[in-house]
């Protein structure tokens, strides 16, 4: 078969198995899922094959962390990086393969995010005009390239092109999977940072809503590094063994972030070492002292800003009917113990209670994305975004 012949026969094909590749802002390592995929939109059926997850290696998490703050870059090592994540990306696809039983020739097409560097989504001065912009590092080209197949990749610049946040993207996900003909349902991802999905009953894209609604694990995560040396709280037992304290709460939700009305995002740059730095000064001057009544406040602080971003921007036009969670915050039990008690009487819910992994959810998103950009099907959302029109997104990249 000729090269034409086989990217015309991608593009008519109406099933597709494609893998979907995760990395976020929690800089946790590489999430890989292998999907097959036919239909589109609310007819879009989705089967998860086989799902991975590779840690990071230390030292590129170190290297990651660096590159991700202004103060620190450095941009020939943001250039080195840019290669070394597409060939971390490529061993995640062999993997994840070999773990489904399915050879690099039964592989279609792959969806791959990208590792977030920095995200500046409202409008700012360079030389002499005012942008938006986003930057993504592991190169989608170098990925083709090393896999000898299609990769989409890139996927937020469109959006902001034409005005949008170019975050968050898992909403088209949430429309295509979610909606329920009677329910309305918020989806909460607990990644790095927290986004939150309103999907009224019968949704059309125009009337889905999201946004950031501000950290996720990344605080959480940051400060069990600082006092007990582990990269997360397990199952959030450090969080339980202390007490939130409610003024030092009280302080950090009236954050500008957090007042400020949707269409927003956020990530390392607001939610980073600067943020916690500035936590743990009024946690001294308050008296909170103790590392576990600190790690608490932060959960807490997680859970009270969904429930007070739902309460202020979302209740009274789509009261929820149920609020269904996923992302690696699914699995710290004090984190959803919260969750429960600020959002009851509305039930709070896993993502696997509707046969989808937690873990897998966003990685099978950008699985979706790239076969939706082959369909020609607009998946930036406008309503969420601010952008405006909707439009393709993500830049294919062909091997030879």
């Amino acid at each position: 078969m000729s090269i034409p012949e086989r990217w015309q026969r991608l593009w008519r094909s109406t099933g597709r198995r494609v893998v979907g590749l995760m990395s976020g802002t929690s800089l946790d390592g590489i999430d890989a899922a292998l999907v097959y995929l036919e239909g589109s939109g609310r007819n879009l059926h989705l089967s998860l094959e086989a799902f991975i997850h590779r840690p990071f290696p230390e030292a590129l998490r170190t290297l990651l962390l660096r590159n991700s703050l202004p103060e620190t870059s450095s941009v020939r090592e943001l250039a080195l990086l840019n290669a070394r994540l597409a060939q971390l990306y490529a061993e995640a696809v062999e993997a994840v393969l070999e773990q489904a039983g399915r050879s690099r020739e039964m592989l279609d097409l792959v969806g791959v995010h990208g590792q977030t560097v920095h995200h500046i989504p409202e409008p700012t001065e360079c030389a002499g005009a005012a942008v938006t912009t986003t930057l993504q590092i592991g190169d989608p080209s170098v990925l083709a390239n090393l896999l000898g197949v299609p990769v989409v990749g890139d996927f937020r610049q469109a959006d902001m092109a034409l005005g949008g946040q170019g975050a968050p993207l898992v909403p088209y996900f949430d429309y295509v999977y979610f909606t329920h003909p009677t329910e309305t349902r918020g989806l909460l991802n607990i990644g790095g940072i927290a986004n939150l999905t309103v999907l009224p009953a019968d949704a059309r894209p125009e009337d889905v809503r999201a946004f950031d609604t501000g950290p996720g694990n990344m605080l959480i995560d940051a400060l069990a590094q600082r006092h007990f040396g582990a990269p997360y709280d397990p199952d959030g037992r450090y969080a339980a063994q202390g007490r939130p304290d409610e003024s030092l709460l009280a302080e950090l939700l009236y954050d500008p972030y957090f007042l400020k009305p949707p269409p927003k995002s956020t990530g390392r740059e607001y939610f980073g070492e600067a943020f916690l730095a500035a936590f743990l000064e009024k946690a001294e001057a308050l008296g909170v002292t103790d590392p576990h009544d600190q790690i608490a406040t932060l959960t807490a602080l997680t859970a009270a800003s969904v429930y007070q971003a739902y309460a202020r921007y979302v209740r009274e036009i789509h009261p929820f009917d149920v609020l269904i969670v996923s992302g690696g915050g699914v699995h710290n039990r004090t984190l959803m113990a919260l969750l429960e008690r600020y959002f009851s009487p509305i039930p709070v819910r896993s993502v696997s209670d509707y046969g989808l992994d937690p873990d897998a959810k966003e990685a099978c998103c950008f699985a979706v994305l790239a076969h939706e950009l082959l369909n020609g099907v607009p998946t930036n959302l406008p309503s969420v975004t601010g952008a405006r029109r909707p439009t393709l997104l993500g830049k294919l990249c062909l091997p030879a």
